[in-house]
Order: structure tokens, then C-alpha cells, then sequence
């Protein structure tokens, strides 16, 4: 199998809680937060986090941060070390991890691959490897159950394909340009490379994947897939561009591009776009820190608009606001039917009851009666709505749901748990 587009890739190493430098030196790495939020920006396709763990106490500190991390990036993120049992897997899964990387040197392996493909599925488990030859005994035993190899001595770059036509990422000390041009062609089967440098200087990787397409190296790059050509262009040679926030949809402003700020936009992430005012092309951010890094642009039906989806940093407007669209002209009481974010109305709502109680107000009282009576309706909610699924009758199966999630929602507030925390946790379960 070739695998023509090829990832960039850092690595993280966790002990104690917190992000090292590498597996044998400890010092720390930086906040992970921070750390994440540079490579959401520098256009890093994914992370390898790595367990340095030495007990259990531990581990659950560094699977805290994994969680934390999962949470945080904009890419994929594997993760491996400290796996001893199935259960090691499925937590590693549900902090939010894509793939778990099992330790090719441990004996339980073999088995815990044929457990985690039976479980979670063979595209969730990958494979850390040091020795091909110790491999090359697993290997019967492993590819039926392993999608993936992480190749952590860059000597074996270029011979792994007489071994397995598996994909698999390698990690490299060395990461100049030409190096990780070497290594990429050197084998159709390497997905992409791996470096701890990458940590440290990940504003070079816009300008490495260019280099890499001159080279004739797919990276995970914007590519358009229609001409500029086929834009209608306004009266000034532009098309406008409406922004929003790809997360919550919220529209973030509205600007121009012409085809010089289009192609910027596709090379470097970031969006471009043309000054009317001062007829020269502007990169959002560049003077205010505020960039905006697109996730997908769209064409409308006449094509002469586009859709941008981005992951804004700070404010989009240059009031400050964080977005240019916050002034009221009018709005209609049908606003009030949209149920997009409904959740969170409710939530806050309820949010304001328990902070500013009112006489009368059942969440109010709810909230003053504490957690066990907040407990006690949420049992006595989940007793009805059983009771209502066996009704052919949906209109109360239907009524008896509103009220299990809304006795919930009480609960979350008393407990400082919000909706975006449990649907992401959902996304992370069922569809990530």
C-alpha cells in the first residue's frame, strides 16, 4: 500500500503530570495548554503522547493531562506507554486518544492487540517498535490486529519495507529539511516523520511542507478543488468572504479576497485576504496576534461567496470583539424557536437560578434543597421515563426524556459540570 500524503508529527512526553523534553531527559516542556495551542497553529497533523509513568498514582496524573491534551488539539492524538491490560486501552481511549500504541518489547502484546482489535477495532491500535528483529517474531501474531507502527530508531528508515507493508511513522533526532526529505522518499509505506524539535520550533513547519511540495511530497495541505477561475468576481475583482467559527458556527466577520490572497491562504493556513482600503494583500492576525486558521472553505452555489471555517485566536473584529457582527438592529420573537444551543440557554439559565435564587423557582428550589434531592428526582425521572418507554404512546416517552435531561442539567450545574464537557465527551466516545 503507498501512502502519498505524508504527516508531520511531534511527539510529547509526559512524567509527572506534566510535558518532559524526552524519554531520558525530564525537564520540563512548557504548560500543555500552550504547548498544544502552538501546534493547532503551526499546522502539526498530529501527536504521539508517550507515559512515562513509573506507577499507578502517576499514570493517572499523565492520563489526566492526555485528557486534557485530546481536548485541546485540532489533530489526531496516539498515545502509549505504561499499557498493561484492556483496560489500560479503553482509558487511553475515552481521554480521547484516536490510537493506542502497544510496547512491541512487552510479552503481553500479542494478546492485548487481539483484545484491542476484538474491542475497539483494528484502526485504534498501533505498534511501537525498537527492534525489527524482534518484530519480525511478533509479526504473525500482531498485523492481523495492529493498523499501524511507530518506528522509534530512525536506522531502520528505508528497510522496514523489506519487514511489512505497514504504515508506519518514524521518529528522527535529526530534522533539517533534506533529512526529512531523504526519509520520506525512501520508502512508500512511511506515513510520516516524527522529532522532538518539532516541540521546539513548530513555526517552521508551514515553511517545511513547502519546501516538502517542491519536492514532490504530499503533506496534509490545503488544496483547492476548483480553479480560481470559476469564481464570478464584484466589480472590484473580489469575492467576498464570510468567516465563521468553526466550532460553534458564530459568524466572525466578513472581508475579500482576490486570487493572490486566495492562493496565500491555501499555502500557508492562514487566512488572507485583500484590502479594499489599502489595495494590498493582509494576513489576519499579523500585527494583532488574532489569526485565524482555516478548517474548510466553501463555494456558494453562484460562485461568488465564499465560506471560510476557521479556528480564531482572540477577537476577529478589531474592537476587540470576538466577533464584528455584535451590534442589534432588530430581532423577532421567532428567534426565540431556534434550538441550536438550547442546552446551554438552559444551563445558564439554571446557572443563574442556583447563583441568584428566586421565590417560586422549582430549579431555585431544587438548588437550596442540595445534591440529595437534586439525586432524588433524577432517580425518580429515570423510573418514569422507563416506565414511559413502554407506552406505545411516544408523546410521554417523549415528555418523561425533557424531563430526565432537564433534572440533569440541575445536576451538572450543582456539580459544575457543563454541556460542551459532556457532548465532547460524547464525540470523543462514539465519533472521533
Amino acid at each position: 500500500m503507498k501512502y502519498t500524503q505524508k504527516d508531520i508529527i511531534t511527539m510529547i512526553f509526559l512524567k509527572d503530570g506534566m510535558p518532559v523534553k524526552d524519554f531520558h531527559d525530564h525537564a520540563p516542556a512548557g504548560d500543555p495548554a500552550d504547548v498544544i495551542s502552538t501546534y493547532n497553529i503551526h499546522g502539526i497533523d498530529k501527536i504521539i503522547l508517550f507515559d512515562l509513568s513509573d506507577d499507578e498514582k502517576e499514570h493517572e496524573e499523565n492520563l489526566h493531562v492526555m485528557k486534557q491534551i485530546c481536548h485541546l488539539a485540532e489533530m489526531p492524538v496516539y498515545a502509549g506507554g505504561n499499557i498493561n491490560s484492556i483496560n489500560d486501552i479503553k482509558k487511553i481511549l475515552y481521554v480521547g486518544c484516536s490510537k493506542v500504541i502497544l510496547n512491541s518489547l512487552k510479552n503481553e502484546t500479542s494478546q492485548l492487540a487481539r483484545q484491542g482489535e476484538q474491542r475497539f477495532g483494528r484502526d485504534r491500535m498501533a505498534l511501537s517498535i525498537f527492534n525489527v528483529d524482534l518484530f519480525f517474531k511478533q509479526k504473525a501474531s500482531v498485523e492481523e490486529y495492529i493498523s499501524e507502527l511507530v518506528v522509534l530508531d530512525e536506522r531502520l528508515a528505508g528497510t522496514m519495507d523489506s519487514v511489512t507493508d505497514m504504515p508506519y511513522t518514524i521518529l528522527l533526532q535529526e530534522i533539517s529539511a533534506e533529512k526529512i526529505r531523504d526519509v520520506l522518499q525512501a520508502d512508500e509505506n512511511i506515513a510520516g516523520v516524527s522529532a522532538r524539535a518539532f516541540c521546539e520550533e513548530p513555526g517552521k513547519i508551514p515553511e517545511l511542507k513547502q519546501y516538502l511540495k517542491t519536492c514532490g511530497i504530499s503533506t496534509a495541505q490545503l488544496v483547492s478543488y476548483a480553479e480560481w477561475s470559476s469564481m464570478k468576481l464584484n466589480a472590484d475583482g473580489l469575492v467576498p468572504v464570510i468567516v465563521q467559527d468553526y466550532q460553534t458556527n458564530e459568524v466572525l466577520m466578513l472581508a475579500y479576497m482576490n486570487e493572490e490572497a486566495f492562493q496565500a491562504t491555501l499555502e500557508t493556513g492562514k487566512m488572507t485576504y485583500y484590502s479594499r482600503s489599502r489595495q494590498e494583500l493582509w494576513i489576519k492576525g499579523l500585527t494583532s496576534g488574532h489569526y485565524q486558521y482555516v478548517k474548510s472553505l466553501k463555494v456558494d452555489c453562484d460562485s461568488d461567496t465564499i465560506l471560510a471555517k476557521v479556528s480564531q485566536v482572540g477577537a476577529a473584529c478589531h474592537t476587540g470583539n470576538r466577533s464584528c457582527f455584535y451590534t442589534d438592529l432588530a430581532e423577532a420573537d421567532a428567534l426565540r424557536q431556534n434550538l441550536y444551543g438550547v442546552l446551554d440557554r438552559v444551563y445558564n439559565l439554571l446557572r443563574d437560578r442556583k447563583e441568584h435564587p428566586k421565590s417560586g423557582s422549582y430549579s431555585s428550589f431544587l438548588f437550596e434543597q442540595g445534591i440529595d434531592q437534586i439525586l432524588k428526582k433524577v432517580g425518580e425521572e429515570t423510573l418514569d421515563l422507563i416506565f414511559a418507554a413502554k407506552n406505545p404512546d411516544t408523546e410521554d416517552l417523549k415528555y418523561q426524556t425533557t424531563d430526565l435531561l432537564f433534572h440533569a442539567l440541575v445536576l451538572m450545574v450543582e456539580r459544575n459540570v457543563t454541556p460542551n464537557e459532556v457532548l465532547e465527551e460524547l464525540m470523543i466516545r462514539f465519533i472521533a
